[in-house]
């Protein structure tokens, strides 16, 4: 056992809990069984929910048992936006989400040994229970004017639209599945963001209510934010999804890469594994070195490796290289050069032709003249071959996978083109 709360501390991992030395003390005791949810409310995970995961994979490492579970019958409700109410899916639809969150979570948590994972979905104790039973054994316990002061709900009530009587519950809801875990699995411990404190401390209530000689816990981990106040996980693009087919492994990878410098530190202590010592001198490197993206390049190195695996990283770093000159075009496969151009500014064209006229097209030059100097000067490159002469055309035979030509302008201005039949 290691001293878990510390290190999370150290991390920034750690907001509030109910009775930290309590918490302190029970972890030291463990093997302490604890649990997260997330709901299905769509088919992926995004880049937000990896610090859960991820604190689910460290108290996992440090001796303790994690109850992984997917919201099938919360994922149906959803937890209350501050701002709208939220458009409800399917069952059907809610049904296939659960498999593709669980098979996003399943890789970070160990399911062997004695301290092995365990995979849960809600619907199995929700899905039989009728209306009248609800209310009777579950919803007697909460009182009405707490359910009030959460936040999201206090929001909802002040807006125009106010909020329903089904997201409204969703807190009893969240509150059963910490009562069920207790009882069927001795589970004393639930983790999740500080948004989800009211939910967190209304199972406790709920099973300090209906188990009075219960000692359990709640431990929030801090929201992660943005320095430039936007927020985290969102691009121009939308949300960072963990599915490879929502967000390509190379634009997760860029995302990382390109983390501002004042938030790094704090985002490699949270999501990283390396070391105290290594994510130290990281930090001293950045400070010194902030050009050189030290600390961006390892842990975009080590999260696309985490969520994509060792194969899929070491194309996405390969495809990074060589769009900048540092390694051969031809040798990507198509889906990893097509993410990696996807992310470029681009333009489409039905037949190559001259240089000059497609650096013009794509917005590299905003002229053909000035593609004429471009050219002229030494700084034009198709497929990273250099341009020398101002006549030079394009040919079937240089299109990369017979669609794409990759241009760029000096060192690190790129482009790319998709030729079209037709």
């Amino acid at each position: 056992m290691t001293d878990i709360v510390d290190e999370l501390k150290w991390r920034g991992l750690f907001a509030q809990s109910t009775d930290e030395d309590a918490l302190r003390k029970a972890l030291a005791d463990g093997p302490v069984t604890f649990y997260c949810g997330f709901d299905p409310t769509a088919p992926s995970l995004h880049v937000g929910h990896l610090v859960q995961v991820l604190t689910m994979r460290r108290l996992q490492l440090a001796g303790h048992r994690p109850l992984a579970l997917v919201g099938g019958a919360t994922g149906q409700i959803g937890d209350p936006k501050p701002t709208a109410e939220r458009t409800l899916n399917s069952p059907e639809t809610v049904a296939a989400w659960v498999e593709r969150v669980r098979s996003q979570i399943e890789p970070f948590l160990i399911f062997e040994g004695d301290n092995a994972a365990t995979m849960v979905n809600n619907l199995d104790w929700t899905g039989g229970m009728s209306a009248i039973e609800f209310l009777r054994d579950i919803g007697k316990h909460f009182r009405v004017n707490k359910m009030l002061t959460k936040d999201s709900v206090a929001r909802r009530l002040e807006s125009e639209q106010g909020i329903s009587y089904t997201e409204f519950s969703y807190q009893l809801l969240q509150g059963m599945d910490f009562l069920e875990l207790y009882r069927r699995y001795g589970c004393v411990l639930q983790q999740g963001g500080s948004d989800q404190w009211g939910n967190l401390t209304a199972g406790l209530d709920l099973i300090h209510r209906l188990e009075p000689d219960a000692v359990a816990h709640a431990l929030a981990t801090p929201l992660m934010t943005k320095a430039d106040g936007t927020k985290f996980g969102k691009t121009e693009g939308g949300a960072v999804w963990l599915d490879p087919e929502m967000t390509t492994p190379y634009a997760f990878y860029q995302f990382w890469l390109n983390v501002d410098d004042r938030d790094i530190s704090r985002y490699m202590r949270i999501l990283s594994f390396r070391s105290r010592a290594e994510l130290e001198e990281l930090e001293q490197v950045t400070e010194e070195r902030p050009q050189a993206r030290a600390a961006q390049r390892a842990l975009a190195e080590e999260l696309t490796t985490l969520v994509h695996g060792a194969e899929q990283c070491a194309s996405v770093i390969a495809a990074s290289k060589a769009l900048f000159g540092q390694g051969d075009l031809a040798e990507l496969d198509a889906a990893t050069l097509a993410a990696a151009l996807s992310e470029l500014p681009s333009a489409r064209v039905s037949e190559p032709g001259l240089v000059v006229d497609l650096f013009a097209e794509v917005g590299l030059a905003p002229s053909k003249s000035a593609a004429r100097r471009t050219v002229k000067e030494g700084g034009a490159y198709v497929n990273n071959a250099k341009v020398t002469a101002e006549d030079a055309e394009v040919s079937a035979g240089d299109l990369l996978h017979g669609r794409w030509l990759v241009l760029r302008r000096g060192k690190k201005n790129l482009a790319a083109v998709e030729v079209t039949a037709g």
